[in-house]
């Protein structure tokens, strides 16, 4: 995740720093803008779309009404006809006995359907075909139910119909307007035994003017419970099934809404359905009521772009000031880098941020040529003092080779003490000493102790018993120069109360976790004052560099966290531990 982000700031990181506000400000106004259009587009087309919606619901609805009450009406006339006793008594009565009383049959019949075209001038023409041998066929009102209207579609849906109404589609037929039929069985006195069929054409235009004032911004269908288009606008649709052009099928129930395809527009479907199992689609495409919101949202973008070009405009010209100003305080700090005091002269910024950076910069500068003459003089200073350290260099030597002649001395007058009394001080200041170092090895440390203790066994003799416990692995670490000498110094200056007894001193050093502690102890009078590891006031009687001595001066060279404690009781003796780091 972490090289996935430094991958992605990288090339922003290595942009200046004027392009990085231009950049970060202009995402800043570009994806809340265009938010902002998407989200108002969005909200006018949801808005748009119920709208039409609920008057298209209520448009199909309409239709639906005026459409069921069409199909109520040629159900009602062709039930007159089923109901018709006389009609029933023509088409059923054996004419081989009295052929002449056909006449009356065919007059009652003529009049009847005459009388109901021209009452209904929507109903182009109407048939019965009978099974009745005796009675004549005139192939206009009356034709026989012969093999090839027994394999009709009008005679495949009254199976089973029981005498109720069917409606089929009709086959188109040249120079013909198109329509589709009522057929119906009559057989009003035996369910079982059909006298007659009813056919009924009924013109498709009939049925079209019930939608025409809907299809000025629409496409309204009508289709039968087949699926078949029964009317539209477009005649060469008619017959064929609803699939061929909306490729969706209907959701279940008897009205609702879908998304579909219509000679590839996106179109809102919304359907209604008959007691007769037709339904009324209306077809509506998004681009006749979205057009406004499209026109909407080009203005909104086209308004929006011009506000995203004079931000674009003031957001650079803004990102320019502020980084002009920013890269003169550059140019004046690598002047300040180059150590040139003398071309750096800031002139006032203004008095925000980069005008206070700018005053500060001007103060720090000034600040800083007065600190860099100073170190040049101390560094002067420095100098001085090393040439005076390697003149006082001589005097160590004269010191050495002093000692060296008494030594010498001593021996010429077999005095084996003063000889061996010399010779330890002189190894002793050969490493306190140590050419000037403040750090020796605790091994040194542990030796130039051993050279003072033998100095002062010279004088103390048996009184000075001194024991060490040295865990060997510590001895290459560095420590502080004199700072076991000192302790052992006060064990011998101040610790020693019986002078028959003398005084036992233990030096120990081992490793306790990452640091080192080292240990002076002693079985001597104690420190008046100095029983919860206090450090005994400065300014006391302790010789020497003294107890806080040489906790300063482990302080400053490993830290707080190091130095010197210190436990003793009066009477019974001294603890010193020093803690310093085990590295």
């Amino acid at each position: 995740m972490r090289r996935l982000t430094g991958w992605l700031t990288r090339p922003i990181n290595n942009l200046r720093l004027r392009e990085k506000l231009f950049l970060m400000f202009l995402l800043g106004a570009i994806f809340p803008l265009l938010f902002f259009v998407w989200y108002s587009y969005e909200t006018i087309k949801s808005e748009l779309s119920d709208q039409m919606y609920t008057n298209t619901v209520s448009s199909t609805a309409q239709v639906n009404s005026n459409l069921e009450n069409k199909l109520d009406t040629y159900t009602k006339l062709s039930a007159t006809l089923y109901l018709d006793s006389n009609l029933r008594a023509y088409l059923t009565n054996n004419y081989s006995e009295e052929p002449i009383l056909f006449v009356d049959a065919y007059k009652y019949i003529n009049n009847t359907f005459v009388n109901m075209l021209t009452t209904n001038p929507d109903i182009h023409s109407m048939s019965i075909y009978v099974n009745n041998d005796s009675l004549p066929a005139d192939d206009f009102f009356v034709k026989r139910i012969d093999e090839k209207f027994k394999q009709s579609l009008t005679y495949q849906s009254l199976l089973d119909s029981y005498g109720n109404v069917r409606f089929v589609t009709t086959p188109p037929v040249p120079d013909q307007p198109p329509m589709f039929t009522l057929a119906r069985m009559l057989n009003i006195s035996n369910i079982n035994n059909t006298y007659g069929i009813l056919t009924i054409n009924i013109l498709e235009s009939d049925i079209f003017r019930l939608m025409e004032k809907e299809s000025f911004d629409k496409t309204v269908i009508i289709v039968n419970e087949q699926g078949l288009i029964m009317s539209a606008k477009d005649k060469s649709m008619l017959n064929r099934p609803l699939t061929q052009y909306v490729p969706d099928d209907f959701p279940g129930g008897g009205q609702g809404r879908f998304d579909s395809m219509y000679n590839g527009e996106e179109m809102l479907v919304v359907y209604n359905t008959t007691k007769y199992g037709w339904k009324s689609v209306s077809l509506v495409p998004y681009n006749s009521f979205l057009s406004k919101a499209n026109n909407t949202a080009k203005q909104t973008l086209i308004f929006a772009l011009i506000s995203l070009g004079v931000m674009a405009l003031l957001i650079y010209t803004t990102a320019r000031l502020f980084t002009k100003r920013v890269e003169y305080l550059v140019g004046m700090i690598r002047r300040i880098e180059r150590e040139e005091f003398e071309l750096v002269d800031i002139r006032p910024l203004g008095r925000d941020e980069i005008g206070q950076l700018g005053n500060v910069l001007r103060k720090m500068t000034g600040r800083l040529s007065s600190l860099i003459s100073d170190v040049y003089k101390k560094e002067i200073d420095k100098k001085e003092a090393e040439m005076n350290a390697l003149q006082a260099q001589i005097n160590p030597h004269f010191l050495y080779n002093t000692l060296a002649s008494i030594s010498s001395l001593a021996i010429r007058n077999s005095d084996p003490r003063m000889n061996k009394m010399v010779t330890d001080l002189a190894k002793f200041y050969r490493i306190s000493l140590n050419k000037g170092k403040s750090q020796i090895s605790i091994n040194e440390e542990l030796q130039l102790t051993r050279y003072y203790v033998a100095i002062q066994q010279v004088r103390f003799s048996e009184l000075l018993r001194v024991h060490y416990q040295i865990d060997e692995s510590v001895l290459p670490c560095p420590i502080v120069k004199l700072t076991l000498q000192p302790f052992v110094e006060n064990c011998i200056n101040h610790a020693i109360w019986d002078d028959k007894r003398g005084i036992h001193i233990m030096i120990k050093a081992n490793r306790e976790g990452p640091d080192i502690v080292l240990k002076v102890i002693d079985d001597g009078m104690g420190i008046r004052g100095c029983g919860n590891r206090e450090l005994p006031e400065s300014g006391s009687a302790l010789s020497g560099y003294g107890i806080r001595n040489v906790d300063n001066r482990i302080k400053l060279m490993f830290g707080d966290s190091y130095g010197v404690s210190v436990y003793s009781r009066l009477g019974i003796g001294t603890t010193v531990t020093i803690r310093i780091p085990g590295r």
